[in-house]
């Protein structure tokens, strides 16, 4: 069983990812930490506390940074996520708070705790991530791996034409982690763009788990409609959720082994490329995957909830 840790903004396909993880039987969730990017991280905190209830599960929330790390703040996604970060669905006050321990320092505690063992998916831009790794030398060694939804090797950008949105808000930490010499998984828009799912998709999910399929059917009105304004007729794409799923079942995924760089500054900021050769441990960057597999486990794992 995988011990997780989700760093999420959430966001309408961070909530399908979060809810798979805690429906799955071979992930054990050890907790959240939140981040800017979809909506701004006081809500990221309100939301994931409120899909951790919705799941009813009692799970530490530690809330991470506010901006990245060397530029200034991004306007959050509300045409993508809506202004809240579940489309259309109001905002409401979780019963829970968070803990006292801002994001960083709790990743680092739990890494020391889970030595070894401790798996981070990082489904936001990397900015708690690449703080762990500086306030922590051991931090890069403790944990198991990293897999993080971002970035792109040959499928262009979705935010700009070079640059994916969690890499481009923060490409500063981005390069930070990707120099490190963790174990790291790049699940980016090479495979993401590959596995989609259709109103009828959801419209199965809330069929078969009618309170919080239907929460994800409600949501995912909104997400379809945005990718309907950009000429994406057949569907949204399963970013996140694909990267959880990539913590468990490698297998559905085709890698390349290569060191990869980010890009800070220019037209080019946020791009994800190949570094020369010996300058940093490879990264095994997705370019392949078995899509329907993917789907399928995910629309049968969310089947589960109530």
């Amino acid at each position: 069983m995988v011990k997780l840790i989700i760093d999420t903004d959430p966001g309408i396909d961070d909530a399908m990812a979060i809810f798979y993880a805690a429906a799955a039987p071979d992930i054990e969730l050890l907790g959240l930490t939140t981040i800017f990017g979809n909506v701004t991280t006081k809500i990221a905190t309100r939301n994931a506390l409120r899909l951790l209830e919705a799941v009813d599960l009692e799970l530490p929330v530690a809330e991470g940074a506010a901006a990245p790390l060397s530029l200034p703040p991004f306007a959050p996604s509300a045409q993508v996520h809506g202004a809240e970060g579940f489309g259309d669905i109001p905002a409401a006050t979780p019963k829970g708070q968070p803990v006292a321990e801002e994001a960083a320092d709790f990743l680092i505690r739990m890494a020391r705790e889970y030595k070894g063992e401790l798996v981070l998916c990082p489904i936001g831009p990397l900015t708690n991530i690449a703080l762990a790794i500086q306030r922590d030398p051991d931090f890069a060694r403790n944990v198991k791996s990293i897999v993080i939804m971002g970035g792109s090797l040959r499928e262009g950008g979705n935010i700009t034409p070079h640059a994916e949105a969690n890499i481009y808000h923060d490409p500063h930490a981005a390069d930070v982690v990707f120099a490190a010499g963790v174990k790291l998984v790049m699940v980016g828009l090479d495979v993401t763009h590959r596995i989609l799912c259709t109103p009828d998709d959801f419209a199965s999910i809330a069929g078969q788990s009618p309170e919080l399929g239907g929460m994800l059917q409600e949501m995912s009105a909104f997400y379809l409609a945005f990718y309907e304004t950009v000429g994406k007729l057949d569907g949204c794409s399963l970013h996140d959720p694909a990267a959880v799923i990539a913590c468990t079942h490698p297998d559905l995924f085709e890698v390349e082994t290569l060191p990869m760089r980010v890009s800070c500054s220019g037209e080019t900021s946020g791009a994800t490329l190949e570094a020369e050769a010996g300058t940093r441990k490879p990264t095994a960057v997705c370019i392949g995957v078995d899509a329907p597999a993917v789907k399928s486990l995910f629309l049968k794992r969310l089947a589960l909830l109530p």
